[in-house]
């Protein structure tokens, strides 16, 4: 993830990078398992030792301003501004969470994060950074974290209900199954990432189309099942698609359906698949509504289901990728992100997210709140596909015929 602020004039960027590491070393205080390391217990699963070990921050400084850096940034550029290394042998001595702060000589500042998925997701990287931000603003954390396991159903449940709903499970056991593609090196591709901007009215306009808007989609319908419909018809029709659509599958976040405080840090994504069957390349409505019914379908129960079967399945290896041969969508809508206010009046101007892994099959989509000003509905559409489907994707009729921005990738 990367941040973007302006700063204000005739600050001194030194001095507020020696306030905000302050700050950050008080804020690891609330968030122990960030500071951890990753081991092994005795049943051979994953778990993080809170051994106070640390936060890795790397410091740099780049020419210019924030503004002009954004005005000339692509892919490659801004990705600098994140540091990452890759685990070593013995994970012990690894750490799990990267923090760079990049101070602009005429202005600005950027902060990347990055962190292991086997830690935290999306919202609870955007939970430690907004806590980071309260404190340099406010002098407190509002949101404190909380860390616990994901809830499981009730032992006098699991007696009435002993038959796992297989939807969710199903789903997971063809990935742990298959081979993965990723030890194929020969078949990694070079990827590309293009940056969509859908405005408040443009996104309106979509669901309208896809007929995602009525009385039946509740009183504050999201754009996420019309916005994935329209990429996954033009990501379709890229790659040559031409009486059917490519196998996909959506990721989300679990927090709302199991009832979880918006505190909970951890990661809480499931992931699964969309049925494409005779959904032709030009159905927006079928495909935004078999995305809907999809996201209907997974329920507490189904997800509890899941998490049960996954604390006993010992006898699988842990995926590399979630992607295989499916286009992924992400659903990050809800993420918390523009609230992160280090400095009064100092709100994000950007935000980018990026959910590194080897691009081998058809890609991934991310699908991000705007900046509130721009309106409710309005979203950020991050695509990342191997470098021809990308160009591509920027002339495609059919997405240029909604008028989406196209911030980066050109």
């Amino acid at each position: 993830m990367v941040y973007y602020y302006k700063t204000p004039t005739g600050l001194p960027l030194d001095e507020l990078n020696t306030k905000l590491r302050a700050l950050l070393s008080e804020v690891t205080s609330y968030f122990p398992v960030i500071t951890g390391r990753l081991m092994k217990n005795e049943e051979g699963k994953w778990m993080i030792k809170c051994n106070d070990a640390g936060v890795r921050i790397i410091e740099a400084i780049a020419k210019g301003s924030v503004e002009t850096w954004l005005e000339n940034v692509n892919e490659e550029k801004e990705k600098k501004l994140i540091h990452w290394e890759d685990w070593y042998h013995i994970p012990y001595y690894w750490a799990t969470f990267y923090i760079m702060i990049t101070s602009f000589e005429e202005g600005g500042i950027a902060i990347g994060v990055s962190c292991s998925h086997l830690l935290a997701d999306s919202s609870s990287a955007a939970l430690l950074i907004k806590a980071w931000a309260d404190k340099a603003l406010y002098g407190n954390v509002s949101i404190p974290p909380f860390v616990h396991s994901l809830p499981t159903k009730t032992l006098g449940i699991q007696k009435a209900h002993h038959q796992p709903n297989n939807h969710l499970i199903n789903h997971y056991r063809s990935l742990l199954e298959s081979p993965s593609p990723c030890s194929i090196s020969s078949m990694i591709q070079k990827s590309k990432t293009v940056i969509i901007s859908f405005t408040d009215h443009v996104v309106h306009s979509c669901m309208n189309l896809a007929q995602l808007n009525g009385p039946s989609y509740g009183l504050d319908p999201s754009p996420f099942p019309t916005l994935a419909a329209v990429l996954w018809l033009s990501i379709s029709k890229v790659k040559g698609e031409i009486n059917g659509l490519v196998d996909m599958s959506i990721s989300l976040d679990m927090r709302k359906v199991l009832g979880l405080d918006q505190g909970f840090f951890g990661n809480c994504m499931i992931y699964t698949k969309v049925n494409s069957d005779k959904i032709g390349v030009d159905d927006l409505q079928a495909a935004a509504k078999v995305i809907g019914d999809e996201i209907d379908k997974v329920n507490k129960e189904r997800v509890q289901d899941l998490i049960e079967w996954l604390q006993h399945c010992n006898n699988f290896s842990p995926p590399t990728s979630f992607n295989k041969g499916n286009l992924i969508f992400y659903n990050l809508e809800n993420v918390n992100l523009y609230s992160a206010v280090f400095l009064e009046e100092y709100d994000p101007i950007k935000i980018a997210i990026y959910h590194e892994s080897d691009i081998v099959d058809n890609g991934k989509v991310l699908v991000l709140p705007s900046h509130p000003s721009e309106g409710k509905l309005s979203r950020t559409v991050m695509v990342t596909l191997p470098n021809s489907e990308a160009l591509k994707l920027c002339q495609d009729e059919f997405l240029a015929s909604f008028s989406p921005a196209i911030l980066m990738g050109i």
